[in-house]
């Protein structure tokens, strides 16, 4: 594992949402997640490979996430593709896994094919074909998560679940585009009883997709304050913030971007 960075790159801002060491802090989080993530998957009878962490560093500043790497984290989600971008040009000496996990409007396309393993908001055709065409221009290939709106809140992104089916036959044209699941946000609501009908949606929809002969298999979802509930339900991976970096400061609503209404 590397060494942790020198404590002197922390502005007293850092140190007052991160405290002096955010290495072990990071470190004593990840424990507590993984701790979770096992209880977790005994209670689903599953076994704890089958599930991936991905770890959602928005907010964090670039100089803080240099500790999140030395404590072993290397997948990072992001939903803002200029926060992104920046922070990737600022940590270009480490090895990570950059994964789009927000709402990308078509004119930014540019800026995740250069550099992202991963698109979790995959949600309209047209942005499918800009994808793909950048991506042909480039020479590579994404994975893709489809994002479906579970929870019937118009102020949600993603697509409506019957309008899946059709949406993956459109996927078929771009080949580029390499489809591995889907994505849902889940009600944001401490009872669960509300939260689980979108987690068992989603997992409805992938099992009729499998059977619809979608490459379509794996599910992302579950955030901090209920991916056990999630991984019950069958998430393959669970996107987590809160529980490994703390609480943020700026309103969850400015990260997770709501659709605009008609």
């Amino acid at each position: 594992m590397p060494a942790s960075p020198e404590p002197t790159s922390l502005t007293a801002e850092d140190i007052t949402r991160f405290g002096p060491d955010p290495f072990a802090l990071f470190s004593r989080n990840l424990v507590s997640v993984e701790e979770r993530i096992v209880r977790a998957c005994a209670r689903a009878g599953r076994s704890r490979e089958t599930v991936r962490l991905l770890p959602v560093t928005k907010t964090v500043p670039a100089r803080v996430l240099r500790f999140a790497h030395a404590a072993g984290i290397r997948d990072f989600g992001e939903n803002k593709i200029q926060e992104a971008v920046a922070k990737r040009a600022e940590l270009s000496d480490l090895a990570i896994d950059w994964c789009i996990v927000g709402h990308l409007q078509t004119n930014k396309v540019k800026y995740l094919t250069r550099f992202a393993r991963e698109f979790h908001a995959l949600d309209s055709v047209r942005l499918a074909e800009a994808l793909n065409a950048r991506l042909d221009r480039e020479d590579r290939s994404l994975d893709v998560y489809v994002q479906v709106n579970t929870s019937a809140e118009e102020s949600k992104y993603g697509l409506q679940p019957g309008e899946l089916l059709p949406y993956l036959d459109e996927l078929r044209r771009f080949p580029r585009l390499k489809p591995r699941g889907l994505m849902t946000l889940a009600v944001f609501s401490t009872d669960l009883d509300k939260v689980r009908p979108c987690f068992e949606r989603l997992r409805e929809l992938r099992d009729i997709a499998v059977r619809h002969d979608s490459a379509i298999t794996e599910l992302s979802m579950g955030m901090s304050n209920d991916f056990e509930e999630a991984i019950v339900q069958g998430a393959d991976v669970v996107r987590v913030g809160e529980a490994i970096f703390g609480k943020r400061s700026t309103p969850d609503g400015h990260y997770w971007p709501q659709a605009e209404k008609a």
